[in-house]
């Protein structure tokens, strides 16, 4: 009489199963690595905006006070190259635009981020990622140096003289 024993069955299921639950991470991790990236990088690039416009910068400044503060708040993201790429130095792409004594302020922020080891192969061949398996996340932030009641009144910026013609010319 033949007697079957199924004690390796567990052991074919989990080496079919443990490679697919391995994917399924990896599809998860992802989108979570860059929705971080790009969490820290919108907050960086509003706070950005923010300091801008109250920094009390002449015209001709360059935005380096601003851009080493940006810097600094990203450091929140870790310097391994599947949260950013980080050669030798900081690799962090910071462009600002504006002052306190423009209408608008701006900065947008850039970097490359490597894609986990499947992703990277395969974003490669879908023409999403470069010969490096790296992709380029940009955030941008833009700000009005004026809130809309100040812009729209008619004494412009002058705060003095739009009480005044609230109080009745006073």
């Amino acid at each position: 009489m033949f007697w079957r024993t199924e004690s390796g069955q567990a052991t074919v299921e989990a080496a079919c199963t443990v490679p697919l639950l391995f994917v399924l991470m990896l599809m998860v991790a992802q989108p979570g690595i860059v929705l971080y990236d790009r969490m820290v990088m919108r907050q960086a690039a509003a706070e950005g905006c923010r300091l801008l416009v109250t920094s009390g910068a002449s015209p001709n400044t360059d935005g380096s006070r601003c851009i080493d503060a940006v810097k600094r708040q990203l450091a929140a993201v870790p310097p391994h190259d599947l949260f950013h790429v980080h050669n030798p130095a900081c690799s962090w792409d910071v462009q600002v635009q504006g002052n306190e004594r423009s209408e608008r302020v701006s900065v947008s922020i850039r970097n490359r981020v490597r894609l986990l080891p499947l992703f990277d192969f395969t974003g490669v061949l879908v023409g999403i990622a470069d010969d490096q398996g790296c992709i380029e996340i940009e955030v941008s932030a833009s700000a009005p140096v004026q809130p809309d009641w100040v812009v729209q009144s008619q004494s412009g910026s002058d705060p003095g003289s739009w009480v005044r013609s609230k109080r009745g010319g006073n």
